[in-house]
């Protein structure tokens, strides 16, 4: 069966991985009403597409912070992609590269940087080795100074399978994952994960590079301010794909107060729920620089490896040429907020009632 849409990869994921794996991919916190709202919000944005404007040429590149990229369209850090695939990490770098884009490898990855944690030396060892691989940002992932309740990776007792481990850490001895009574993961960042972590830590990690760093994990305009006060790069609205703390709004209904509070001093970018071309033209619309898929990827790697990931990137860079050009807009800077009409936009939104 040809696969016509990202979210059809889904279904061959849970087909060819093991319970524990699929369920710790696809899974959200609690309820899940967060992983199910990260979707069905998209669906409350509708287009006011502009007609009879040329679109035979569309220009989709962009630049992010100072690099060009093919199309606003980027790899989320997602851990343990060796669980999906062999060639894990190695094989979604490829096609990310092949793509034009940018991949952001998860500090909890199967592969190590070469190819945040309580001691801050093993935090400024990572930077270091970052530098030198030739990284060229860091988004610091900021809504997890404790794992959310994912009961799914409970009930499975998830852990690292034992030919696995977490590559950056293992040469400091915290790459293994054991085995516990609930969930394995859960146990492993308990003895990991800084509780204490706050804006002034934003600070210091700026006092050990010079790369830019993106703030991720902001919901809201309060946060917002204090991210750019710290110093931070860039923005990424997101709440972790759901998997963090249950019935917060999904992303794309918190992307335009964060906009809105950034006032154009920083990029904000879009994580999660995005399945779509469509998709990705509201993130723009509301102001968002770019979005970040997590989910595609390790379905994708899942079901065709490499392959599988460079035609998620294909299907959502052709869906999304496709909504420009049906919407009118020739090149990014032409999609604007008048381009979408919400259900908080009255009073457009509602029909007028009958007399």
């Amino acid at each position: 069966m040809e696969v016509t849409n990202v979210t059809e990869y889904q279904a061959i994921a849970k087909e060819k991985l093991p319970k524990m794996v699929y369920d710790y991919y696809a899974s959200g916190a609690e309820d899940q009403w967060t992983l199910e709202e990260n979707r069905n919000a998209f669906s409350r944005i509708l287009f006011r597409p502009r007609i009879l404007i040329d679109v035979s040429k569309i220009d989709l590149t962009t630049t992010i912070l100072g690099f060009k990229i093919s199309m606003p369209i980027m790899l989320a850090p997602t851990a343990m992609q060796k669980m999906a695939h062999p060639e894990g990490e190695y094989a979604t770098a490829r096609a990310a590269s092949s793509a034009g884009t940018i991949m952001t490898l998860s500090s909890w990855a199967t592969s190590s940087v070469e190819e945040v944690y309580k001691d801050r030396n093993v935090v400024a060892q990572l930077v270091r080795r970052a530098e030198r691989a030739g990284f060229k940002a860091i988004a610091l992932t900021v809504d997890t100074p404790r794992l959310g309740r994912r009961e799914a990776d409970i009930k499975n007792r998830f852990t690292l399978p034992p030919f696995l481990t977490l590559k950056n850490f293992e040469g400091l001895d915290l790459g293994k994952m054991d085995e516990a009574n609930d969930s394995g993961l859960a146990s492993y960042v308990a003895g990991q994960i800084d509780r204490t972590l706050s804006w002034k830590d934003v600070k210091w990690l700026q006092t050990i590079t010079t790369m830019p760093i993106l703030v991720k994990g902001v919901i809201t305009a309060e946060d917002t301010r204090l991210a750019i006060q710290a110093g931070a790069a860039g923005i990424i609205v997101s709440n972790h794909g759901a998997r963090q703390l249950d019935y917060v709004p999904a992303t794309i209904m918190a992307l335009e107060e964060v906009v809105k509070a950034a006032q154009g001093r920083v990029p904000v970018f879009l994580d999660g729920g995005v399945r779509r071309g469509t998709d990705v033209f509201k993130a723009l619309a509301l102001g968002a620089s770019g979005i970040f898929i997590g989910r595609p990827v390790v379905f994708s790697l899942a079901a065709e490896g490499e392959a599988g990931v460079r035609k998620v990137l294909q299907m959502l860079r052709d869906e999304f040429e496709l909504t420009m050009a049906l919407s009118g807009c020739t090149s990014l800077s032409e999609i604007t907020r008048d381009h979408i009409v919400s259900e908080w936009d009255a009073p457009w939104a509602r029909p007028a009632p009958r007399l």
